[in-house]
């Protein structure tokens, strides 16, 4: 078994757009059973919605344009990268949160791609693990995590690769200590992050006022007109979020 730490750059934008985000950069780093270093894959791809980069992302990332417009398409760099990671149960994907794996699915989808080989592979999600570990309740970036590690942050931050060695380095750190057990597979999610931290809290606020939460309530007076409750799929997963939570 070995591992294989993964990080991606996406064209994000700061402006409303019905049109997907994509991924523009591709870093992932091998690590063998000892936890040594075997390989890397490093890959730009050239979008097809939003391919001039905007200035907020040629600056966080250092990406010019140039290198963007001679990079490959999307379902060329996958197939290299598929054929670099090999049989999707010969190693485990480790993730700095679930995005990263999200964000290759749904590309793959939109460039009709089969997407079997993404849904058989099992990734970790090494930011839930070092909460663990730490004992935290909020996120915290792969920076604040080396220097919470006493690790020193690469030189290429905000690139791919860069990012995916900083991430080894905290695996490396914390391997002893991590559950590695606790591994997913990819499941499509409707609601996000934000949204179900929003129900966490009404739950929390509703407890404190000394009432007894319930879905209608929470929905009524604490969801209404924050979060598209018209959209089925993502009022199902956010009720039955708010069930599990009240089950702890």
């Amino acid at each position: 078994m070995h591992y294989v730490i993964l990080d991606i750059e996406f064209n994000g934008r700061k402006f409303a757009s019905d049109l997907p985000m994509e991924v523009i950069e591709i870093g992932a780093v091998r690590l063998d059973d000892k936890l040594q270093q075997t390989g890397t894959f490093t890959a730009l791809i050239k979008p097809v919605y939003f391919a001039k980069l905007n200035k907020f992302i040629r600056e966080k990332t250092g990406i010019t344009q140039e290198e963007i417009d001679r990079a490959g398409r999307f379902p060329d760099v996958i197939a290299s990268f598929i054929r670099w990671l090999g049989p999707p149960d010969s190693f485990l994907l480790v993730t700095w949160g679930g995005e990263d794996l999200k964000r290759i699915v749904l590309d793959t989808r939109m460039h009709r791609l089969d997407d079997s080989f993404w849904l058989a592979v099992r990734y970790y999600d090494l930011l839930k693990g070092f909460l663990r570990v730490h004992d935290l309740k909020s996120d915290v970036s792969v920076e604040r995590a080396l220097e919470m590690l006493g690790l020193p942050a690469g030189e290429h931050a905000h690139r791919a690769l860069g990012d995916a060695v900083m991430t080894a380095g905290i695996f490396r750190t914390l391997h002893d200590r991590l559950d590695l057990d606790q591994f997913r597979q990819y499941k499509d999610t409707y609601s996000n992050a934000k949204e179900r931290r929003m129900v966490k809290s009404a739950i929390r606020t509703m407890k404190l006022r000394g009432a007894e939460p319930d879905w209608d309530t929470i929905a009524e007076h604490f969801l209404k007109d924050k979060i598209d409750l018209a959209n089925e799929k993502k009022r199902d997963e956010l009720k039955a979020y708010f069930e599990a939570e009240i089950n702890k």
